[in-house]
């Protein structure tokens, strides 16, 4: 395939200060380094990192100025000299992890994501909102041809975040599995992967939309916080002692310390939404006691990614998604502030 024309600019939306105007307009296409690939953008999922990343509420400080997102599904248009494995017209993914050092202890160990020279797409390296990015050609997802572009974009982030968290909870096919922050982004596609997965699904959140959705998505009990006068009981019940597992997605720290309560003994307490400056509380006797674990998940590796993106392929899992324009991204970040989203959005980067 000849290699398409590349325009010199491009429309994107661009911040130049945490929490500043989120400006949709024309800025320079970047080229790419020797070891990166030029993605088209088509489509970009929209994560509440990315509102994090706006506000700049992290202990982690953003490059500035930014263009966030990491969940761009796109073509390759152009390589830089050095890279290997891809050629033009491929499908690929920029992922949270645009790229890592590949020679560092945790890199040694497929652990990419906990390099201490991680480039974040969207946070410390110009991400998916905007037509065209770079990502690094090691880290970049390799999408199979004619896969449907919006909606495995959020697959690059949510799909691969909870399907790691998921591994991480060590369960066995039929043990119980509570997804606190069932209906959203991140919890719509957890829920289908556990159900791939062969596990039992106990969904937390709030409303009667959201236990359609949980139960259309192959859920089995919903708990809706708003109507259980006590959703700890209601959890131990339901499950028969507790769940074997807890994947807290929610970014409520009340939220992540009840699931302490709630966890059947021996059991697994994930971490994966970040609320900024929450803490994980559990009381320590009950915590020895029941022989409890608490562990974080991050983001998963080229692995866990090929994997979660097999699930995808075969149809086990799927986005519920919103399509908007990209440049309706502020409107979008405002009912996520608001937690007016059910689903994922993924804005067209055309629009």
């Amino acid at each position: 395939m000849s290699a398409p024309v590349i325009p010199k600019t491009q429309k994107g939306v661009i911040f130049e200060t945490n929490g500043g105007k989120l400006e949709y307009k024309e800025i320079p296409v970047p080229t790419p380094k020797s070891n990166e690939i030029l993605i088209n953008v088509k489509y970009s999922g929209v994560c509440h990192t990315d509102l994090h990343a706006w506000k700049g509420d992290w202990p982690l400080a953003t490059k500035l100025p930014l263009v966030g997102g990491h969940e761009g599904a796109g073509v390759v248009v152009a390589m830089g000299e050095n890279v290997k494995g891809w050629k033009i017209g491929d499908y690929a993914g920029i992922k949270w992890l645009n790229g890592s050092c590949m020679s560092c202890e945790y890199c040694e160990l497929s652990n990419e994501s906990n390099c201490p020279d991680a480039d974040l797409s969207g946070y410390t390296h110009d991400g998916s909102f905007q037509q065209y990015a770079t990502a690094d050609a090691v880290q970049a997802a390799r999408i199979p041809a004619g896969t449907d572009l919006a909606q495995v974009a959020p697959i690059l982030c949510a799909g691969i975040t909870v399907y790691k968290a998921l591994k991480s909870a060590n369960l066995r096919a039929g043990e119980w599995v509570a997804i606190s922050g069932a209906c959203g982004g991140l919890g719509s596609l957890a829920i289908q992967y556990a159900t791939a997965m062969g596990y039992r699904v106990l969904g937390i959140d709030g409303g009667d939309e959201k236990a359609k959705l949980f139960k259309e998505l192959g859920g089995e009990v919903f708990i809706d916080f708003t109507k259980s006068k006590d959703i700890e009981g209601d959890i131990i019940k339901a499950t028969n002692g507790g769940a074997h597992g807890v994947i807290n997605v929610s970014v409520s720290e009340a939220a992540i310390e009840a699931s302490t309560r709630y966890v059947r003994a021996n059991g697994t307490v994930v971490l994966v939404g970040l609320p900024g400056g929450a803490y994980c509380r559990s009381e320590v006797f009950s915590h020895v006691v029941k022989s409890i674990s608490i562990v974080g998940s991050y983001v998963g590796n080229r692995a866990d990614t090929r994997e979660a993106l097999d699930f995808f392929v075969r149809g086990l899992v799927h986005s519920p998604i919103i399509i908007a324009p990209l440049s309706d991204l502020p409107e979008i970040f405002d009912k996520m502030e608001k937690g007016q989203i059910v689903g994922r959005y993924v804005v067209d980067c055309d629009k």
